[in-house]
């Protein structure tokens, strides 16, 4: 399954590892995803879910 969070649609970023020699290699930085229960329409159900919405309060654990 993607990196991809089920509630705000956070992703990877994509980005550049930089050496002291300045040679450039692609890389990128997955959010923080935690699979957790979460109460959707009175069910519980197991999401992918980021640290941030968690924190943010957006789903009820469950």
């Amino acid at each position: 399954m993607a990196q991809k969070c089920e509630l705000c649609g956070k992703g990877p970023q994509f980005g550049n590892n930089i050496s002291h020699a300045h040679n450039t290699t692609r890389r990128r930085w997955n959010p923080n995803l935690q699979a957790v229960k979460a109460q959707v329409n009175g069910n519980s159900q197991r999401m992918k879910v980021c640290t941030s919405c968690i924190k943010a309060g957006k789903i009820v654990k469950g």
